[in-house]
């Protein structure tokens, strides 16, 4: 594979993002890898999942430069596959995460059932910044592990946060200083691939389900305002003043 890199080590199974030099910026292809992995059936033996990353950020989200390049046909998500693949892989997933993990990249994480980040990493979701929405899936997640205080203030004010803030909010699994996130991070891996394996992915089916209520409520009028901000001027206009590092001029539009 091009843009991840897979190894299995025992019981565990690690899947490292290997577009550092891009930020891990996550294009179609890098999804599709992604996608294939994810759906591979893990081995008997096997007991978690880790996902890291190469590079200065663990994952700047999605590929700013294809979106303006090739435009979302149809309202589709191409993220969203990638992400229901993992929270519903059969194995408990840890983020290991030493950098900025910031829309795709925030929601990636925050899809694993733990994540252990660096003080220095900010998580943020800056989509109201650049004139678009996140879509219900993507909400109902965020809002699952931090609550409607805590989605409020990732979405609605767009700031990246410090992974201390995130810890504080009760998002993520812990917050440690730089020196001491791969230590952490063996701690909870080596923790999960001890425990029992039938136990381990009864329990990682049962709370999925248990949380999958929320798919169940209607939602098409919202999918129509998420829609409508995807083919906005506004949005054309916040992508293009991301990439060029100035202040966007939105309309309203």
């Amino acid at each position: 594979m091009e843009y991840i890199r897979i190894e299995k080590s025992g019981p565990v199974r690690t899947m490292t993002l290997t577009r550092g030099d891009k930020r891990n910026a996550l294009n179609l292809a890098m999804l599709d890898e992604m996608l294939t992995a994810l759906n591979e059936t893990p081995a008997p033996d096997e007991r978690v999942l880790v996902l890291r990353a190469e590079g200065p950020s663990f994952c700047s989200g999605m590929d700013l430069k294809e979106r303006l390049a090739k435009p979302i046909k149809n309202n589709e998500s191409p993220i969203e596959g990638m992400l229901h693949a993992l929270e519903n892989y059969p194995l408990p997933a840890v983020a290991v995460v030493h950098g900025d993990a910031i829309a795709g990249g925030c929601e990636l994480a925050l899809h694993c059932d733990f994540v252990v980040a660096s003080e220095n990493a900010r998580f943020g979701m800056s989509l109201a910044q650049i004139g678009l929405a996140p879509t219900w899936f993507l909400a109902k997640k965020l809002m699952e592990v931090a609550g409607p205080v805590g989605a409020r203030e990732v979405l609605l004010l767009g700031d990246p946060l410090p992974s201390r803030r995130l810890y504080d909010l009760g998002v993520i699994y812990s917050a440690v200083p730089k020196h001491d996130l791969e230590t952490s991070a063996e701690k909870v891996i080596d923790r999960l691939a001890r425990n029992a394996p039938l136990s381990l992915r009864a329990i990682k089916a049962l709370l999925v389900r248990e949380m999958a209520f929320r798919d169940g409520v209607y939602h098409g009028d919202v999918d129509q305002l998420v829609n409508a901000t995807r083919t906005s001027a506004d949005s054309k206009e916040g992508i293009a003043a991301r990439l060029e590092k100035r202040t966007p001029d939105f309309k309203g539009v």
